[in-house]
């Protein structure tokens, strides 16, 4: 096999993987509904340990035959803003309806508003939900009606904690105090409910949490070009990563016992996730409603409040970018959430290497160039090898030619006389595809660490790209990449097949349009990546074409 007929295998297998992703996506948005959904997370057991059982689990925040796109019931709202959030509390539920990340911009055009995590409004509704369940005893589910202390919070400047709370008072002396907690610098949100049992007989019940979400329109898991994953994912003990689809949730409600863990929604470059204690025995349930939402929470193990006394529940709720660094302390296994797939153990050092060199040149564009040469440093006797070999096929061109002309369609003397030529001149026919083949799961691994990162987002390079995260608004790198592709070609042996050829012709003319919509980052390493090669390549071709080395 010619290196032409791998480069023209590489393209197709390429170009199938992003349709086959993209089909993927496409057909689970089209998994159609269930007309209503009313059963609630199965009974887990009736262990102390266990979550509490089915009945007493709270009804999703909707009603069947609700329409789609009607917004969620509200009552007051309790704005907060910190140094990372500007957010807003419902006095419904105590529910956290709205999250903006003050250091994300919603875009480079107006740095003044936060990119949006949590939203109670259509079209892309993801709320965070909690509340309690009591099986003896009074409690409020995130229908409750709670009283703020006041309705404005600000950390001031020399405040790392501010604390918002929300009283809801039931009967038979049952007092709900519910907690949010912010601190200065981090993502990571406390949130608490505290019962006072004023009543003369014990209280028994639970805690729970979930996130409520649509699933984003047609078009909005693209990023630039490339699709990602939007959807709900769990952790447990016996599967640290495992994806939860909103077809997953149409076609099968979850109900799984879990010891720590987490779940979370996740899209591109943001999550928001729930975090219990991770000694602690919950139910995790997933729900589709009947107007496109879709819920994915936990139960927790159920306690009893005797009179007089205070119970405590608590949880967290990460809300923020995916930054490795900052999942990691939030809960074991968090990181994941950053999905390089099947090739993590790949990924994983080449993004802590491209970190390290960020640290150093303070600029993601130059790590990645420089990622890039090292890893054609890396490669370069394989390299090498895979050059020399395709220089002696294009030396030995003109000789397959005449043997093509002289034996006609005789394919299997034409390639007895191949063979031979091969042999007397020690030529590895395949010597040019192997090299490669070993360095297509780097290139792959690389693909996934600077779509999945989210310091590309925003972070700007040189001149015109003021971020990688984004197309090339200019198109310059994808013609730059076009442009060496062709290069490349005039370096390789041409194809003996006339039909062969003229496909590889227009692979840089369908790479080129293909990559106009991709990542800027995506682009800077294909540019770097052909710019090295040609440069090797050259080399090495004139010197086999002189006689000076054959493979």
């Amino acid at each position: 096999m010619d290196n032409q007929r791998l480069f023209l295998v590489m393209a197709l297998v390429f170009v199938l993987f992003l349709i086959w992703q993209a089909w993927m996506e496409e057909q689970a948005a089209k998994t159609p509904l269930p007309a209503a959904v009313t059963a609630e997370p199965a009974r887990p057991g009736s262990s102390v340990t266990a979550a509490p059982p089915q009945q007493d689990l709270p009804s999703i925040p909707a009603t069947p035959g609700e329409p789609a796109g009607k917004r969620l019931d509200s009552s007051q709202r309790i704005q907060v803003t910190t140094d990372l959030f500007v957010a807003e509390i419902d006095a419904t539920g105590g529910d956290l309806r709205h999250v903006g990340l003050r250091t994300f911009p919603q875009s480079l055009n107006d740095k003044s508003k936060p990119f949006v995590l949590l939203q109670d409004s259509p079209p892309e509704i993801m709320i965070a939900q909690s509340g309690l369940i009591a099986s003896a005893g009074a409690a409020p589910n995130h229908y409750a009606r709670f009283e703020p202390e006041q309705t404005e919070y600000y950390l001031q400047d020399g405040q790392d904690v501010l604390n918002v709370k929300l009283t809801w008072q039931g009967e038979g002396g049952v007092r709900v105090t519910k907690v949010y907690t912010f601190r200065r610098g981090s993502f990571v949100i406390d949130v608490q409910h505290q019962v006072e049992n004023g009543g003369a007989e014990e209280w028994r019940g639970s805690a729970y949490w979930q996130l409520q979400r649509t699933p984003p329109p047609s078009s909005g898991s693209w990023a630039m070009g490339v699709y990602t994953y939007t959807g709900g994912v769990i952790s447990t003990p016996e599967k640290t990563y495992e994806k939860i689809s909103f077809s997953d949730m149409a076609k099968d409600s979850l109900n799984r016992q879990v010891l720590g863990g987490w779940l979370a929604m996740i899209q591109h470059y943001f999550v928001a996730a729930w975090v219990p204690a991770q000694d602690q025995i919950n139910n995790f349930y997933s729900k589709a409603l009947d107007d496109s939402r879709y819920v994915l929470g936990m139960v927790g193990p159920q306690s009893v409040v005797p009179p007089g006394a205070v119970g405590e529940f608590h949880s967290r709720l990460f809300a923020g970018p995916k930054i490795q660094s900052l999942l990691q302390q939030a809960a074991p296994n968090l990181q994941l959430t950053v999905d390089y797939g099947f090739l993590t153990i790949i990924a994983d050092p080449l993004f802590w290497l491209l970190e390290k060199l960020y640290s150093v040149l303070g600029n993601w564009g130059w790590a990645i160039v420089v990622l890039t040469v090292l890893i054609k440093l890396a490669f370069y006797k394989l390299s090498e090898t895979s050059y020399k070999s395709m220089a002696n096929m294009r030396r030995l061109a003109p000789e397959l030619t005449r043997l093509k002309e002289r034996y006609g369609d005789d394919k299997q003397r034409m390639n007895q006389a191949m063979m031979e030529m091969y042999r007397k001149e020690k030529i590895n026919p395949l010597g040019g595809c192997l090299p490669i083949l070993v360095q297509i799961p780097v290139f792959i691994a690389l693909y996934w660490v600077l779509l999945e990162s989210v310091e590309m987002r925003q972070a700007p390079f040189i001149l015109w790209i003021q971020d990688l995260s984004a197309k090339d608004p200019y198109f310059v790198l994808p013609l730059i990449m076009g442009a060496t592709m062709l290069i490349q070609q005039k370096l390789n042996p041409p194809p003996p097949d006339p039909v062969q050829a003229k496909v590889m012709m227009a692979l840089p003319v369908v790479f080129t349009f293909m990559f106009l919509w991709f990542p800027a980052g995506l682009v800077l390493y294909w540019v770097v990546n052909n710019v090295l090669s040609i440069a090797q390549q050259y080399v090495i071709t004139k010197r086999v074409e002189a006689g000076l080395d054959k493979a």
